[in-house]
């Protein structure tokens, strides 16, 4: 089904979300150009978007899969629960805020705070790949799940931005390279990654490069710095008395 955003006028958000709704089929939307909550909660559906969507696209996705064949603004996968986010683009800040599930894979960069509160339960474990790289605040206050960073053409940038992992106390996170130009907080271990580690995210890179015709192997054959927090207590340092 093609919904094309500028016919009837100009749809806005909850015009969008009515016709994907009502859909039985995979949906392609045209035209699209910063309208908010795309996909808001949503399951079981095809959805490709032709142009930038606006904020909180995929917010509380609960398996649908969204494919943006351009730019998406902040807070992709915003709580989202299950299903995938690709991004054949940038992406703007907070990216998966929250998400407790599902996959968001990211050609390009991402801006502020990608991650903040991911959380994982038992075997429900997020992912969120960057190919690129990504801003100040990366993982913070990270709880759980899987962040990967790429750095994929961005010679002469760091692979992230300024404190990385503040607050984190759960999950993974894997940067491509030694890192030895980035400060890490106290609170974290942040070491060359293992081959059982590498093992852990192969599956994750070989399907980051299936969407955007990347070569998983030469990627993989990098160095890779895994950090992990090392504390039971992360916060213990922001206290006087502790």
């Amino acid at each position: 089904m093609l919904i094309d955003v500028t016919s009837l006028g100009y749809l806005d958000y909850k015009d969008i979300n009515d016709k994907l709704r009502e859909s039985s089929e995979d949906c392609t939307i045209e035209g699209c150009c910063g309208q908010r909550f795309i996909a808001a909660g949503m399951s079981e559906k095809n959805i490709t978007i032709e142009g930038v969507p606006g904020n909180a696209l995929g917010a509380y996705l609960n398996g649908a899969v969204i494919t943006v064949n351009a730019n998406a603004q902040d807070a992709v996968g915003d709580t989202m629960n299950e299903g995938k986010i690709i991004v054949h683009g940038n992406i703007g800040d907070a990216a998966g805020y929250a998400m407790r599930g599902g996959k968001i894979f990211v050609k390009g960069n991402a801006g502020y705070r990608a991650g903040i509160h991911m959380k994982q339960y038992k075997d429900k474990v997020p992912v969120m790949v960057i190919g690129g790289t990504s801003g100040s605040f990366l993982g913070e206050y990270q709880a759980g799940g899987v962040i990967v960073i790429l750095g994929l053409e961005s010679e002469g940038r760091r692979i992230v931005g300024n404190f990385p992992c503040t607050g984190m106390h759960g999950g993974k996170m894997f940067l491509r390279g030694r890192c030895d130009d980035i400060s890490f907080p106290k609170q974290v271990t942040a070491k060359e990654a293992s081959e059982e580690d590498l093992a852990e995210i192969r599956k994750y890179v070989t399907e980051f490069c299936e969407y955007f015709s990347a070569d998983a192997e030469e990627i993989m054959n990098s160095p890779f710095t895994v950090v992990t927090p090392d504390s039971s207590n992360p916060f213990k340092q922001m206290y006087v008395a502790n």
